[in-house]
């Protein structure tokens, strides 16, 4: 018979479409109040435990240091896990009806600024050879399509059509979307599909982007590269892929673009996932405001 995890994790990866990460994580914090119950109140199952034994094992968790953020991302396991088991009728009450998220602090992600990515794309005008012309493309179509890190690892060569200027990737819960293509971005596909020719053995050649010993790259590998590249122009503490997701969404809207279409960009739900952008495109439209308005004068 099948254990109310693996139901669980069969819920998550066909009906929720969660990627295999998610689901683990998922698991992982399930296996680790588990852990607790059974050592704490000697009970092997959880599905039947109290609010009163979760909340000790948000204690336990601070008690360790572990982060408001982190004990919260836990807790939003075990909610999901017993809705389950609700939407399935194997418990009745929900103990997770009343908690309450714990209290975080408003992180406010930085962008670059346009001078920043002017200055980096100047500085590598004219690549040579594969991985230069490999890496400059990664950084401009991060800061031209606003993609995420795991969509632009997982991008396959057959969904970048250079005819119609697009790319389709694959977002969470598997939604695909197509992001169109700026005319300079897609001169820089054809020269880096040129170059990508000349890789030796290509092992993994659905993907469009590889490494020189035609293996896919991996996630560490983007995120150092993107680092390492907004170092020569930024002294901003975080320099990452979603910086410059973040960067993107930004400017769009800092030069008019209006909401709905920097969410469908995105490859957002709701709006409210895409109004975090707006802060920094709020600030700009204030001080252009009291620069234009005569009342300011």
């Amino acid at each position: 018979m099948e254990s109310n995890k693996e139901a669980f994790r069969n819920y998550l990866q066909l009906e929720k479409k969660y990627s295999p990460h998610t689901v683990n994580a998922y698991l992982n914090d399930i296996s680790f109040f588990e852990e607790f119950n059974r050592s704490h109140f000697e009970e092997e199952g959880i599905e039947n435990v109290s609010y009163s034994q979760i909340r000790s094992w948000i204690v336990s968790l601070a008690d360790q240091q572990i982060s408001n953020v982190s004990i919260n991302r836990k807790i939003a396991s075990l909610k999901a896990f017993y809705k389950f088991l609700l939407k399935i009728k194997y418990i009745e009450v929900n103990p997770m009806l009343k908690h309450k998220a714990l209290k975080t602090p408003k992180i406010i992600q930085i962008p670059f600024s346009e001078k920043e990515v002017n200055d980096l794309m100047s500085g590598v005008d004219s690549p040579v050879g594969f991985e230069e012309i490999r890496d400059k493309l990664i950084v401009d179509l991060f800061y031209t399509t606003g993609m995420r890190r795991a969509e632009l690892i997982g991008l396959l060569v057959k969904n970048v059509d250079l005819s119609s200027k697009v790319i389709k990737v694959l977002g969470k819960r598997n939604k695909e979307r197509i992001i169109p293509l700026l005319p300079i971005v897609a001169d820089e596909i054809n020269l880096y599909l040129k170059e990508r020719l000349e890789v030796e053995e290509i092992i993994d050649s659905d993907y469009f982007f590889i490494s020189k010993k035609g293996l896919k790259l991996s996630e560490s590998f983007v995120y150092r590269l993107i680092n390492c590249y907004f170092s020569r122009v930024s002294e901003k503490v975080k320099k990452s892929p979603h910086v410059l997701r973040h960067t993107f969404a930004t400017h769009l809207l800092n030069n008019g673009a209006d909401l709905n279409s920097v969410k469908e960009l995105l490859g957002h739900s709701s709006l409210a996932s895409t109004q975090v952008y707006t802060h920094n495109s709020l600030a700009e439209l204030k001080k252009v405001y009291s620069d234009a308005h005569p009342r300011n004068k």
